[in-house]
Formats: C-alpha cells, structure tokens, sequence
C-alpha cells in the first residue's frame, strides 16, 4: 500500500512556481512592461516560431522523428496552430510504445521510413502498426517529459477527460504514474535517493565512452546528475497536478520532498554556489588529475529552477554565473551548455570537441527555457535583455537552428522547433508579466 511510504506530517504540496504574481508596481516596471507589450522584435519572432511549428511534429529538418523530449517544449506553442486531436494522438503513440514497465521512447519514426535493418534498435507495438520507436537508453528524461507534455497539454486545454482515455486498455493517467514508477524501479540509486542515468554532458544524450554514444552497456558510467532529478520532479509536480487521487497526491509528495532534500545533499555545492556535475556509482570515465566540479551546467541549473530548488538569491547568483560564463567564453547568450567545455578527446564522439554541439555549444534550446524562468521568478528586465540577442540571432538567420557556435554560426538541425517553441513561451511569460502590470 502507498500509505505505508508517507511521512508522518500532513504534507503542504507546492504544483508550481507562480509566475507573474502580482506586486506593487513602480514606474520602472511599467515602462518595461510598456516596452515588452511594444517589442516588434519579439512580434516577429513568435510570428515566425508558430510558422515553422506548423510545418509538423518532428523535431527539425534533421530529424524524421517525433521526439518526447523535444515534443514537450514546442506542445503549448504547436496548440496555437495544429490540429488538437493530432497533438493528442502523438502523445497516445508513445503511450502505445509504453514499455511493460513502464519505460517511454525517444521518439516514433513511420514504419516505411525506419531502417529495420538495424538490429534490436527498432521497438514494435501491436497497438501502433504505423510506427517503430525507439529509446537513447544513456537518457533518463522520455518518462518526465511525457508526463510534463501530457501535463501542458491538458492546462493549455482544460482538457482533463483526455487523461480517462485508454492506450491498450489502460488509461493515461494510470499510463503517467507507471513511467513514473519506472523510473522508482529502474533508475533510482537507494544509496543517495536519487536518479541516475550515463554520464553525458549536462542534458545531452552523448556519452563520452563511444563515437556514437547513445546506448548504456558496460563501458558506461552510471551517475547522478541535477537535469535528470530536477526534470523528475518537475514531472512529479505535474502529476500531483493532474490525479485527482488524495493518496497519490500525498505518496508522489513524500518522494519528491525526499528527492529535493537529497538533491540538495547530494549534489549542490555549497561552496561554489553550483551543482556538482556528477556523483559517481562507479568511477568516473575522465582522468583523475581532472576537476569537473569545476564546469558549470546552465542546462540543468535552469531546470532545477523551474524545479523550485533554488532560492531567489541563488537564482540571482546562477544567473549572474551564466554570464560571467559567457564572457569569458565568448559564447553568444546564456544558452551555453556548460564552462569550460571538456577537453578535446574526452569524448569519442568526434562532434564533442571544445564548444562543439553538447560541450559548450550554444542552444536556445535551454536558454530560452532559463529565459522563461527568470521572468517567472521576478527577474523580468534580466530576462527581457537576455533574450534579445536570441531573438536577434533568429532574425538575421532567418530561421530556427539546433545551436550556435561560439562565434555565433547556426549549427545542426534548421527549422528546430524546440527552439521555436521555448522562445514562444519565454516570450508569452514576459507578455503576461507586461499584461500583469498594465491591468
């Protein structure tokens, strides 16, 4: 029984940041919100992130795939300009790829357009003919993400009958609090109560033991790492959100209070102010002589963040931590993954050099997600400057791409749509703050 695991107190459950809360507002922030209501800049550039939203559901030009983990950050801005009922429909697919324990894919690809010559890389389901799936097993974020894109979907919607309707006989809500138990079953190192998955850098899905990187097996590094755990228990939030259940409410509540005190515990620094990169289960694939407590992790600080993990005065400090980084990288906005970058050879994968893709190349990808919560947190005019050469970098390249090199060169996958869609909803967090202050 679930009641054998709650704590003994009657637990206080905090869903969410609230963002845009209501204060007295001073001159100041009525001309920002002024500026914000008037930015052509932004106008353009929500303009052109719903455009290419409406191209489809994979994730960019690069990618024959839907993707979860992409899929959750454009959801709330592809409700703007797609069909309803197939944005349900996607996320039904992956719930008919569920794993009998549980486990979510990566993403889905049509069958006629998968190589089914690749062996054991393909997973089949009588329930989607239609499709083959897939799953990065280093990755520990598909079973959050899916939980967080049903959750948004649903609050964008008010659509809550749809957590009633079934994907094989189980019905979806019961479908979330499985991938959530996966992850309890799978994933969780008792020893430090926390999640773990390969060591990769930051968010990324690429570990350093292989050129390819995306398979765990025994050359892998099994560690502890603040994206993984903050994403879990944002999820965990939003399906305290969505089940209606007394019970399940308070059992998610007592696993997430448990994993924020051991976050905490585990993996914030004290010292420097930062989160630890890793903690290790069983030795660490770099050199010895190197010092990775020493690289920053902007990814997985901003989500910690919307995780409800940093106070205002630590978010004030990582803040002003991602652009000191910035700086001394010369990199062109916060959505720097990390600093300093891992050496050169530290990863097989050739495309992991110094500032190269995941290691310290630049992503709006996470940027624009930082963006939305420092206007979540109070930090409007921060977020409102920081923004900008985002939006600036999509204009004069006339679209949306994966990242940015250091010097400020669209790299990877165009027409990202998870690039379009985090700078849509940054930029809607900054409108309702300005609507907030104009009321």
């Amino acid at each position: 029984m679930k009641t054998t695991l709650l704590i003994s107190l009657i637990l206080t459950i905090s869903i969410l940041p609230s963002c845009g809360r209501k204060s007295p507002w001073t001159a100041a922030d009525k001309a920002l919100a002024e500026q914000i209501l008037r930015d052509t800049l932004m106008n353009r550039v929500e303009a052109m992130a719903l455009e290419v939203i409406k191209g489809g559901f994979n994730a960019g030009d690069g990618y024959r795939e839907v993707w979860i983990r992409d899929y959750n950050t454009f959801i709330e801005a592809a409700m703007q300009v797609m069909p309803h009922e197939q944005i349900r429909e996607n996320l039904l697919v992956f719930f008919r790829f569920q794993g009998p324990d549980g486990d979510i894919p990566d993403g889905f690809i049509d069958i006629n357009n998968a190589s089914l010559s690749e062996d054991g890389y393909y997973r089949f389901s009588e329930l989607e003919p239609r499709y083959a799936a897939h799953k990065n097993t280093v990755e520990t974020d598909q079973e959050s993400s899916l939980v967080q894109a049903v959750y948004r979907y649903v609050a964008k919607s008010g659509n809550r009958a749809f957590l009633q309707q079934e994907a094989g006989g189980i019905t979806v809500l019961n479908r979330l609090e499985k991938s959530l138990q996966y992850l309890l079953r799978h994933r969780f190192d008792e020893a430090h109560g926390l999640l773990w998955g390969a060591a990769t850098a930051d968010w990324g899905d690429v570990q350093p033991e292989h050129p390819w990187g995306v398979a765990l097996d025994e050359h892998s590094h099994p560690c502890l790492d603040i994206y993984d755990n903050a994403f879990f228990i944002i999820a965990i939030n939003h399906f305290i959100s969505l089940t209606k259940d007394e019970e399940d409410k308070q059992y998610w509540a007592c696993i997430r209070n448990k994993i924020v005190k051991n976050v905490k515990t585990h993996l914030w620094d004290s010292r420097r102010q930062k989160f630890i990169p890793h903690v290790y289960l069983n030795g660490s694939p770099f050199p010895e002589d190197f010092d990775e407590s020493a690289i920053y992790y902007h990814g997985g600080t901003a989500m910690a963040i919307e995780a409800g993990l940093l106070s205002r005065q630590e978010i004030a400090a990582a803040n002003a931590a991602m652009l000191a980084n910035v700086k001394a990288s010369g990199a062109p906005t916060i959505g720097l993954t990390l600093y300093p970058p891992y050496p050169e050879g530290f990863f097989q994968n050739k495309g992991m050099y110094p500032y190269g893709y995941q290691n310290g190349g630049d992503w709006t990808w996470f940027g624009g997600r930082m963006i939305r919560q420092l206007a979540c947190n109070g930090f409007v005019r921060e977020a409102s400057n920081e923004i900008r050469p985002m939006l600036e970098r999509v204009v004069k390249n006339n679209g949306f791409y994966e990242w940015y090199t250091r010097d400020g060169k669209p790299a990877g996958s165009g027409t990202f749509r998870g690039e379009a869609g985090v700078l849509y909803t940054a930029i809607e967090e900054l409108r309702h703050w300005a609507r907030l202050v104009k009321e």
